[in-house]
This record gives structure tokens, sequence and C-alpha cells, in this order.
């Protein structure tokens, strides 16, 4: 410490005097200097030491980081302007030199130090600034641990003698700047390079990357070349896994998931680098850098060395020409969901509309929402609401992170429509019948229609708070788990949000853009806000309830809920045996433009909308049954609404055009508000049955319904199928302006499967799962497909779910009490439990 070296200088003859200040406080930095006035050198080592990569820096980190170094180095300067010193010598780190990717505001305060000494050096003033790499012993890499991570890259640790003399060399040599350190350039170089090239290394002469041995015995690609394609993955994948665990320092290879990627499996440049030369030992090829960058789990780094081993290449790159498929309808394959009323799936969205239920309740609790919000009757009391009513998911808080590879800390910070979206989008492409697992390197495309929230979790998960919050992340999360390489796009319209994602799936996929679209809306309100900024407009019911087209509409009811639907062409969709649910006719989206306020509806622009989804889905208005309407439930907005459904879809008509709206039983549910219709009418369309809105009877006297056929629903109305085609309408329309309009049609009959002699029934029941919990819960939900075919239960499991580690087969026919028993932890004749390979 200071009072060791002291002493020690001491002995030698030297004057000591210790003063204490912060060298960022100028003024402090100040009064000391001027106690020294026959001051004659400066040696500057102040620093903090943060790890923070560019990406998660913010201003107030950067200001940190720059404080104590580049600010007192910019003040001693300043201060000390006018003196002749004999030397001003600035510690600097190579960190400024090369760059630090997890060091960005010390890299930053680094390089300034150098500038500052050209700066110097310019205007005849002594400087010299050293770049030092790591000390022995002693700095902020000085700790044993440090020392022996950065000699694994390559950096030794600078003994401080030798430091020292190397100090003392710069100061005389004249140079302002000058590097210093211990570099061993063929270990660092590769692992230094390994996520990109850096141009100043490359062209320093004592840079020689020693290249790999090419002589190939060419055992592995012969043996490659007799096997069966499965039989050459799974070897690739099983030496890929052997070399991982090896150089992570794990027992088995099978510790290592084969699809996870490399990076959440623990590797990082250096370990990157590692594997990339033991590949290289085993295959006997020259093997990129960027390899574990480029091909990110072990599978696809199998597939990228098996193309490389037979000479095929990986095929990864090769880009094709879209080709439009227009005449190919666009269909639904899957949907899931979640909505106020504890709806956790469409069924359940289709018993609570069928049923008449009003899934509307007080504040969520767990929120901390409790007491924040003053509540008051006048709408001009700043700060308040006037209604606690609204359609809530009270459940958002739920999730299971590690089911999708994430850490606590980082679900934490992830704002809860990302978790919500995670969850629906792998039921929904397992309703479809799709292996989320297959979908990965796919042109699968990713449409989420959402807003911003203001969800925060705390100074404790700041590093993920970019990727947890912000919008875009929306839908690349989803793109990013699931491997998808479609389009992903997150789309901010309000309320029209989700339609308008929707819009845009089916458009990529008619235009050969994707090959498989999920499209959806989510919403969950972090915070009361939007009920105090609403109330401040009077746009809310004061008892909560969204009373579509009734005469006692008096303001919308807020809402959040996620939905979510898998959309394919119908001939892929045949070809690959996934369920048709409803043909996406057609669509069109539009603007209100300059209409009688940013935020007013305009029924004109309402009207083109339609007029253009059904044209381009080459249909008449009299071709359209019913339409499930935006219908909020307000005095204006509602009627404007109903008016243009009536020019449109009014005239010419031999039968109602029935008209509802789910607001009616679960609120607004904002940027999901679109999806949620949309999957409410797929469901009446295969119940066939257009079911009630609720608080419409009597009907709105601000429009006249007698002019036209256009009908509010007010009770259940049978639906059943006919000689043409049931189709029906959703509108969703956006408070900034944006409009959407969607025709779906029945799903077309498909052609009954040939007659089976025999039907096999004791096909054994295979379900898998994450945890033994969550196998646990899968038998208690298989108890409900008891009463389906064995033989199409047996098949679903196996081709259309995910097969995960901890599995359960069950054999016999017994299968009511095999299922009861594995619920239960118990063993039972013909059940069979294990841990699987994956």
């Amino acid at each position: 410490g200071a009072a060791e070296l002291a002493a020690e200088l001491t002995e030698l003859g030297t004057e000591v005097e210790i003063l204490a200040c912060d060298v960022a406080d100028r003024a402090a930095l100040a009064a000391v200097l001027e106690r020294e006035p026959d001051l004659r050198g400066v040696v500057h080592a102040a620093g903090v030491a943060e790890v923070r990569p560019l990406a998660e820096t913010g201003p107030a980190d950067l200001a940190a980081a720059l404080a104590a170094k580049a600010g007192g180095a910019a003040a001693l300067h300043d201060l000390l302007g006018d003196r002749e010193l004999d030397l001003f010598v600035l510690f600097s780190s190579i960190a400024g030199v090369l760059g630090s990717g997890a060091q960005a505001g010390y890299a930053a305060a680094n390089a300034y130090l150098d500038a500052l000494a050209e700066h110097r050096r310019a205007l005849g003033h002594a400087a010299t600034s050293v770049a030092w790499g790591p000390w022995a012993g002693t700095g902020m890499a000085g700790g044993a641990e440090e020392s022996q991570q950065l000699a694994r890259r390559g950096l030794a640790a600078l003994p401080a003698a030798v430091a020292l003399a190397e100090l003392g060399r710069a100061v005389t040599s004249g140079e302002a700047t000058v590097t210093v350190l211990d570099v061993d350039w063929a270990r660092y170089v590769p692992i230094f390079t390994a996520a990109r090239p850096s141009p100043l290394l490359a062209d320093l002469p004592e840079v020689r990357l020693p290249a790999a041995d090419l002589e190939v015995s060419g055992e592995l690609a012969t043996r490659l070349a007799g096997m069966a394609e499965p039989e050459r993955l799974r070897l690739l994948v099983g030496i890929v896994r052997a070399e991982a665990a090896a150089v992570l320092g794990h027992d088995r290879p099978d510790q290592l998931q084969q699809r996870r990627a490399f990076r959440d499996l623990g590797f990082d440049s250096l370990t990157a680098v590692e594997l990339r030369r033991r590949l290289v030992e085993r295959t006997g090829r020259s093997l990129p850098t960027t390899m574990v960058f480029d091909h990110p789990d072990p599978v696809r780094l199998a597939r990228y060395l098996l193309g490389e081993l037979l000479g095929t290449g990986s095929g990864d790159t090769a880009p094709t020409a879209a080709t439009a498929v227009s005449t190919d309808p666009v269909v639904i394959v899957g949907m899931s969901c979640r909505f106020p009323g504890e709806v956790s799936s469409p069924e359940q969205l289709w018993r609570l509309v069928a049923d008449g239920v009003d899934a509307i309740s007080e504040f969520p609790t767990g929120r901390g929402w409790d007491g924040r919000v003053p509540v008051d009757a006048d709408p001009d009391r700043a700060g308040t609401t006037y209604t606690t009513q609204g359609g809530f998911l009270h459940d958002a808080d739920r999730f299971d992170p590690g089911f999708f590879g994430i850490s606590p800390r980082e679900a934490l910070a992830m704002d809860p429509q990302q978790r919500l979206l995670l969850e629906t989008a792998w039921e929904a492409f397992e309703r479809a019948g799709i292996d989320p697992a297959v979908l990965r390197g796919s042109r699968t495309g990713t449409f989420v229609g959402a807003s911003a929230t203001e969800y925060g979790a705390g100074d404790d998960t700041e590093g993920h708070v970019v990727t947890g919050t912000i919008p875009s992340v929306l839908s690349g999360r989803l793109a990013y788990v699931f491997g998808l390489e479609g389009p992903a796009v997150t789309v901010d319209t309000a309320c029209s949000s989700s339609l308008v994602a929707l819009h845009l799936a089916a458009q990529s996929l008619r235009g050969g853009e994707t090959s498989l679209a999920l499209a959806g809306g989510v919403t969950v309100m972090t915070t009361p806000g939007p009920f105090i900024a609403f109330s401040r407009q009077r746009a809310l019911a004061p008892d909560g309830r969204s009373k579509a087209f009734g005469d006692a509409a008096d303001g919308m009811a807020l809402a959040e809920g996620v939905g979510v639907v898998v959309l394919e062409r119908l001939s892929d969709a045949r070809r690959n045996g996934h369920p048709v649910l409803a043909v996406v006719r057609g669509s069109a989206i539009n603007s209100d433009g300059a209409s009688n306020g940013l935020t007013a509806p305009n029924g004109l622009s309402q009207q083109r909308v339609i007029r253009q989804a059904l044209a381009n889905a080459h249909l008449t208005p009299a071709d359209v049954d019913a339409v499930e309407a935006h219908g909020t439930g307000t005095a204006l907005g509602d009627p404007i609404e109903a008016r243009a459904l009536q020019a449109t879809y009014g005239a010419d008509r031999d039968r109602p055009l029935w008209l509802g709206s789910v607001k009616s039983n679960i609120g607004h549910s904002q940027s999901a508000a679109g999806v949620a219709s949309v999957i409410k009418m797929v469901m009446a369309l295969r119940n066939e049955q257009l079911p009630p809105t609720l608080h419409v009877d009597p009907p709105s006297t601000h429009v006249d319904w007698s002019e036209a056929a256009v009908v509010p629903l007010g009770s259940p109305v049978d639906w059943p199928t006919g000689p043409t085609p049931r189709r029906c309408a959703v509108s969703s329309f956006g408070i900034s302006g944006t409009n959407a309009h969607l025709v779906l049609e029945e799903a077309p009959a498909e052609e009954p499967p040939p007659a089976e002699s025999v039907r096999q029934t004791s096909l054994p029941w295979v379900m898998s799962a994450r945890g033994t919990p969550a196998l646990r819960a899968a038998a208690r939900d298989l108890r409900s497909c008891l009463e389906l075919d064995p033989a199409d239960v047996a098949h679903s499991l196996l081709a259309t779910r995910a097969l995960h580690d901890h599995r359960a087969v069950l054999l016999g026919d017994s299968r009511a009490d095999g299922l009861t028993a594995l619920a239960e932890g118990r063993a039972a004749p013909g059940l069979v439990e294990g841990m699987a390979d994956v």
C-alpha cells in the first residue's frame, strides 16, 4: 500500500509526502497542485475497472469509466499546461490499442490517454503514454485467476521488475506512445480475431499464424462416404459433442444438448478456438476461426463439417430467387393464446365466448400496483384513474426459463410479453403438428404486433435490459430461440398491430419469401400507466366493460392478451399433414390519412380497406356472412364503424350480416386484439355457430339499423356448413390511423384417408418433457385423449411433438391406469421412465 511505498522510498533517501484527492475532482486536484510549485514530473495511473460490452454501456456507465482515467488526465494537462515538466507519464492499456469487446468504456478511456500524449508532444510538452499488458501480482488483472485466463489467451503477465525497466526505456525513448506486453502471437491472434478480423494485427510482422497440418489421412471422409445420411450426421454430432465436452471439462458428451447454442453451453472466444483446433486435428481440414460463430450449435456445426469432408459444401449461403405463389391459398394450421378469464387455449376462448362469459376483473395483484394509483371519479384529476376494472392475465409472471435455455437473471429482465410469446409460439407449432426443433434453419417468418412497455426489473439485470425490453426483440427472440431464418418483424400500429402482422405474414407466404409464418400479437400492461392516460381522454368505460354497438356504450375496457397463429400455403399444409383450420382468403391495410383528428376514426378509410380486402380475396360483400368488428364500445367509434360496414356489406343482401365483438367478453387487448378476433372466428367456423356479443341489447340508437342488413349478435346464431363456403371478416383499427381488414374462409374439405383393414391399437405412447414435474403434468393432460384413436395419439406424440430428455413410454391397453400412475409418480405395469440423450 501507500504507507509501505513511502517507507521504502524514505529508506532510499527520498522525501515523501502523500496527498489524497479524487483526480476526477478538478477543484480538489488544483488545490493539491498549488501546494507543489516545484513539481517536475507526473505519473497518472488512475483508472476504474469495469466489464460491460458496448451494447450494454449507457451514458452513465461511460462517464464512470472515463472519469478518473480520461477526466483526470485532462485535468492534469489543463492545470499543468504552463509548467516545465521532465516527464508526464500516462498509464494506458492495450485495451485502447487493440480494443476490448467487454470493456468498451475502459478501452475508450485508454485510447484517450494515447491521444492526449500525442497532443501534448505536438504542443512541445513532455508526454509518454504506455499501453500496458497485464502486470504480475498487481494492477487490474493482477489476480491469479485473471492471470491464468489471460495466459490461456496468449498474454503473459509482466513481472514488476521487467515492467519498470520497460517504463524507463519508454520515457527516454522520445516516443509519445509505447505498447508493452508479453504476447504469444500464435495463441493470441486466433482468439482475438475469432469473431472478426483485426487489420492492425494482420499488418504486424510478428504475426505469423501457423498453418494447419493439411495432410489428410482420408479415414474419416472415407468412413462417412460409406454411410447413409442420418448415420453420417449422427457420427459427426457425436464427434463435435465429444470435443466440445473435452474443451469445457465435462465428463460425458451427453451433458451437452446437441441443439443448444455453443454460447449457452458456456463457450467463449477462447474455448471456441480450442474447439476449432481439436476439430482440425480430428478432421484433417483447415477450418475457419469463425466456425463456432457461423454454425452455433453442435448439429449445425456437424452439418458444416459433413459438407467440408465430403466436398459438397454446407449449402447454407446459396440464394434462391423467391417465387410468387399467389394462387396457393394461405391457411391457418395452428393457434395458441392466453386471454382474460384464465383462457389458455383456443378451445377455452371458444367456451368463454360461446357461454357469454364476462372476463373482466379488478387490477391484478403481485405487480406492485396496489396503492400506487389513486382512484377518482373526476376524469380531469391528474395522476388518477376512474376505473380499476379490465381484462388481465393474472398469471403473466409465470415462466419456465430453463425450458427455453434462458437463465433466471435474463428471464427476470425480459419483458413478460417476450415470455408469453415464447410459450404460445411453442404451443402453436405443436398444435400445428410441427416439432419446433425441425424448423431450425428454415425460412420461417416471425411477425409480431406489439408496443413498448415500461417494464424494468432493477439494477441486477442491467446486462440484459436492452434485449429484454426493446420491441424489436419480441420477434427477434422467437427467431433466435427457434432458429427461424425468415423475416423477423415487430409491428406497432397500436390496436391493429396483430392483424397487420398477420397481413404481412400472409403476403410473405404468397410472395414466396417464407415457407411458414408465425403471426400474432401481445400486450401486457406492466404499469397502470395506460389507465391513467386513457382516463384523461375519457376513453374508458367506468365499469370496465366494452359495450360494443350497445346503446349503453361509454368507453372501452383495457385488457391484455397474447395470440399466435401459424400460417402455411395450402399445398404445403396438405403435403406435410398439418391440420387446416381456416383459409386467409384475403386482407388489406391502409391509413386514415388527414382525417378529422390524429386519433379519430375515419369511416371512408374503413370502407376503402374493406373493399380492398374483398377485392384481394376475389369476393363480393354478399359472400361474407359475419364480421368480427373492431367494436371497442365507444360512443364515437362504434357508430362510425357500423355505418362503414353498412356502406360496404349492407346493400343487396338476401340475409343478415352478423356483427360481433370479442371485446365485450375480454376487453380491448390492444396489440393482441386483432388476433383475438381471428382465433374467435376460426373457432366459430369450426363449431358452426356465431357466439353472442355481450352488452349489445339494446343496440346503439346512434346507428340506423333498419337501413341495411347489418345485425348485432345479441344471441347465438347457428352457422352450419352448406353448399357454398362460409366466410367471415375481421376488422382492426389502430389509434394511430392504421386500418386492417381480413377475410377468413372455412377450411376446404379433405379427401378421406384410405380405409385401413387393421387398426394398430397397441402402439406405444411416448411422452417427453424437460423435467420430471413437466412429465407428470403431461400425463395428466394426456388423459383427455383416452377416447381418441390410440394409433393416432401414438403417431402424434412421436411425429408432431418435440422429444425432450425426460421420457416415459406407456405400453399395453391399460392406458388410463398407466397415465394416472405416471402423473402420481408411481410404477405401473407397462410404464417405463428414463432419460434420453438429446
